[in-house]
């Protein structure tokens, strides 16, 4: 992975809040996601890794997300998404999401 990613996610979580997230891959890169998502969140990704990746998402979430911003991004979500994500990570482009994502 290489590049600028910024951005933040936030809102309510069955606990606590995601942390920032941002930095230089190739210099300082901080932030990461381990935890459940039960319940909303809402945030945005502007940046670069490994191509671009540039989103915005919002909505009801119920599943996991285990992402590590240097190098490989692992999730399940169950719940309603409105926005978009677009861009690729690593080779494989994410593209539109509205609606309902299971899986």
């Amino acid at each position: 992975m290489s590049g600028w990613m910024g951005g933040w996610m936030g809102g309510w979580m069955d606990g606590w809040m995601v942390r920032w997230m941002g930095g230089w891959k190739d210099g300082w890169m901080g932030g990461w996601m381990d935890e459940w998502l039960d319940g909303w969140m809402d945030g945005w990704l502007d940046g670069w890794l490994d191509g671009y990746v540039v989103g915005w998402m919002g909505g009801w979430m119920d599943g996991w997300m285990d992402v590590w911003l240097d190098g490989w991004v692992v999730g399940w979500m169950d719940g309603w998404v409105d926005g978009w994500l677009d861009g690729w990570l690593d080779g494989w482009v994410v593209g539109w999401m509205d609606g309902w994502l299971d899986g």
